[in-house]
């Protein structure tokens, strides 16, 4: 289940992180100056990291909350917590 305002916040940054890769993709194909390239994929791992921080957000609020709720859940969470933390440090 997702929260409908993280939903909402999630979609909208995918959506701004779409269009910024459509415009690197355009950038390239124009062969632009290669700092104003890596400037344009920086700014895309940023957006990227922000919605990683949204879905995280979300899976807290929502299922882990739930899940820490149950019997037996709370190793579960803190088996995927473990997981993501690990991917982010990848």
């Amino acid at each position: 289940m997702l929260d409908q305002k993280l939903k909402k916040r999630t979609l909208h940054r995918a959506k701004i992180i779409r269009g910024q890769l459509d415009g690197l993709i355009k950038a390239i194909e124009k062969e632009a100056y290669c700092p104003d390239l890596l400037g344009q994929s920086r700014s895309i791992q940023r957006s990227l990291k922000s919605l990683d921080a949204y879905m995280l957000e979300n899976h807290l609020r929502t299922h882990v909350r739930r899940q820490m709720q149950q019997k037996g859940g709370e190793e579960k969470a803190i088996k995927e917590l473990i997981k993501v933390y690990t991917l982010s440090n990848r």
